[in-house]
């Protein structure tokens, strides 16, 4: 049996964000936000909605249970200080927390994710078995002769 831990992360994300589209909507507003206090721009991907939740989704089957706070921190990154007349050091900056409180809320609504009180969200049996068969449908695509180690 084949799980997620087989299959190299960049293809499983990408196959479970296609399963995702048919499953869960972006918001309206998702296309205008920033990922993060960090961040310049919205994300420029038309697909980034379901590739985050993708990441998210495999996040959680792999670390545990972890809270919202956690996740934001992990998709944070360097808030440079610097711009024309002022130079100030870099700073860690978090990601947007609004974006993961609601593609967990809609993974909770699918059922593939629950609350766990005072741990955080946790992956559910069922959330587990979607991202196992993905994997295994991934696995069977895979036609690159470096990753034959991962068959």
């Amino acid at each position: 049996m084949v799980t997620l831990y087989d299959v190299p992360a960049d293809d499983l994300i990408e196959a479970v964000a296609e399963e995702l589209e048919e499953r869960i909507e972006q918001p309206a507003w998702a296309e205008f936000t920033k990922t993060g206090s960090g961040r310049e721009l919205p994300p420029q991907q038309d697909d980034f909605w379901y590739v985050r939740a993708a990441s998210l989704l495999r996040k959680l089957a792999m670390d545990g249970p972890k809270g919202i706070d956690r996740l934001s921190t992990e998709y944070g990154g360097k808030k440079r200080g610097s711009t024309r007349y002022r130079v100030a050091k870099a700073a860690k900056s978090s990601g947007s927390k609004k974006i993961i409180r609601t593609i967990l809320q809609q993974l909770e609504e699918e059922g593939m994710v629950t609350t766990v009180k005072g741990e955080g969200r946790r992956i559910t049996p069922e959330g587990q078995s979607f991202l196992d068969s993905v994997a295994g449908e991934v696995l069977e695509s895979l036609d690159r002769p470096e990753l034959e180690r991962y068959a």
